[in-house]
């Protein structure tokens, strides 16, 4: 929900397939500012562009301040698949994408469009990360 990202954003939106919005859990003003970057995203993307809302940092449970269940209810009330999320330990960040991924493969998928007569070339697969190579940072 940071400002300054607010400017840059609206130009993403569009076109685009599927957006994530991903909140701290350890942060609740970061849980608070959902609802305004979902705001945007009915104001400027596809009226049915996929959204996934992602609790991230859920390693950090001595700190946690949004809880599960708060989420998940938020999620469910707007019809957006949610999950919690550790980019730091990689806990759930595959399955992120890959929910993603189905999501737009089932809206877009045989029987979604008027073009759908076509076979869909799409396959989403699962496969190990390696998680031992350091990261960039």
């Amino acid at each position: 929900g940071q400002e300054r990202f607010r400017t840059i954003t609206s130009s993403y939106y569009r076109g685009a397939h599927g957006i994530i919005v991903v909140y701290d859990v350890t942060d609740q003003e970061s849980f608070n500012n959902v609802k305004q970057w979902l705001q945007e995203i009915d104001r400027y993307a596809s009226e049915n562009v996929n959204k996934l809302l992602v609790g991230n940092k859920c390693d950090l449970t001595t700190k946690k301040v949004v809880d599960y269940t708060t989420a998940k209810e938020f999620a469910d009330n707007l019809g957006i698949p949610f999950l919690e999320t550790s980019a730091k330990s990689a806990t759930n960040v595959e399955q992120a994408f890959m929910t993603m991924a189905a999501e737009i493969k089932k809206r877009m998928g045989p029987g979604a469009t008027a073009g759908a007569a076509e076979k869909s070339n799409v396959k989403i697969q699962s496969k190990p990360v390696n998680t031992s190579s350091g990261g960039c940072c």
